[in-house]
């Protein structure tokens, strides 16, 4: 498929190239310019911007957030052991928002083929509905994770947009959607008929307060994602004043790039977008900083990939097998060799193996493991069981 007829060189980046460091990112990527295409081959991940901002008549400058985070990202050096980079530039804004959608759709779908991680610049975070379309392409059922200070379900018949982009999500019909998961909601922006929804779907939501307290259960949340979405609105003000809805509570920003380096380490995330970044309001261009920091995060855990995963190669995997009393089902962990990272399996019918042999297996902590060996059912477990049965 040649989907580079989709895009542009970046305003800022596609014609006259900066002298960039030796040893910094932009010394190390091949752009999209007027001379051509850049080549794939060897590629291990692809930025794109993507210039557009479902569900606004009147765009807000978040559409302009792409080049202010590539400028902020080139400068930086590269992590310790080389990630070979690629910079479509920008996707042609389609005449209306279902060509934008096709375009960015397929061209996720493309990259993931290849086994090109694909990175959006974003724009406005209604293309996370894009971002789960890919996979529908794919026909793969895929884990949704958000980093978000909401739920974004919208008002009932809302169209599709930064807030109401998830409710389009569950709605479509078919559904690939297996399970969605929200790390760092903030109570008090939440109804309750959106967590009351979230527990009847057996999804997974994380609040603000619970994951800042401890930071590493949210790495077998983001172990268990095939597409991430980051809404930069869930760091605090104080360290992102250049967000399109700034709030006082969030994320630190140290916190919410030790996220995306467990996102990047996730063998499973095959396609990360970032959103929600206004340049207008960056004061001193902080934010695109940030945004910047967070892909460099996600790229030093990529580079870290070991294929650790138990459906590849049991041998590297130490089994534990624990019965629970009074309950038919015997509780089964995995725990790797290699990075002392444990998964549970969580049992299907069998006519259902080829929908859903990538989810029995379920990443856990060694928590969930000491849970069961006390006869108590872990939580993660309970809710996939009740999603495969």
């Amino acid at each position: 498929m040649d989907f580079s007829i989709y895009f542009q060189p970046s305003a800022r980046f596609g014609k006259d190239l900066p002298e960039w460091l030796a040893h910094s990112l932009g010394d190390g990527t091949r752009f999209h310019t007027p001379q051509g295409f850049p080549d794939l081959e060897g590629a291990q991940v692809a930025l794109l911007g993507v210039l557009d901002d479902p569900g606004h008549a009147r765009p807000r400058s978040c559409v302009h957030a792409a080049d202010a985070i590539r400028e902020q990202f080139y400068k930086l050096y590269r992590p310790n052991g080389h990630v070979h980079l690629v910079d479509l530039g920008d996707l042609h804004p389609g005449a209306t928002l279902q060509d934008t959608q096709h375009a960015l759709a397929e061209t996720l779908a493309e990259l993931i083929r290849r086994n090109i991680v694909p990175i959006i610049l974003g724009g406005g975070q209604g293309h996370t509905y894009t971002q789960y379309l890919a996979y529908e392409r794919l026909e793969r059922t895929a884990n949704l994770v958000c980093i978000d200070p909401r739920f974004d379900l919208g008002e009932p018949g809302q169209g599709l947009a930064e807030s109401s982009y998830l409710s389009h999500i569950v709605l479509r019909q078919p559904n690939f959607l297996f399970n969605y998961s929200n790390l760092g909601y903030q109570t008090y922006l939440v109804d309750q008929p959106g967590v009351e929804l979230m527990d009847k779907l057996f999804f997974d939501a994380h609040r603000l307060g619970e994951l800042r307290s401890s930071m590493a259960d949210a790495e077998p949340v983001l172990r268990n994602g095939d597409t991430l979405s980051v809404d930069l609105n869930a760091v605090r003000r104080s360290d992102a004043p250049g967000t399109t809805n700034p709030g006082p509570n969030g994320f630190h920003a140290e916190e919410i790039c030790q996220l995306l380096r467990y996102a990047g380490v996730s063998e499973k995330i095959t396609s990360l977008g970032i959103y929600e970044l206004d340049p207008d309001r960056d004061q001193d261009q902080v934010t695109a900083q940030l945004a910047a920091q967070l892909m460099w995060c996600f790229l030093d855990g990529l580079r870290s990939r070991t294929n650790d995963l138990p459906w590849l190669d049991r041998k590297r995997f130490t089994r534990f097998r624990i019965p629970i009393r009074g309950n038919e089902q015997e509780l089964v962990f995995y725990k790797s060799s290699v990075s002392d990272r444990w998964w549970m399996d969580v049992p299907y019918r069998a006519e259902q193996e080829a929908r859903f042999e990538r989810h029995h297996l379920v990443p856990c902590s060694y928590a969930d493991y000491q849970l069961a060996c006390r006869e108590e059912v872990p939580d993660r477990w309970w809710r996939t069981f009740q999603k495969l049965a």
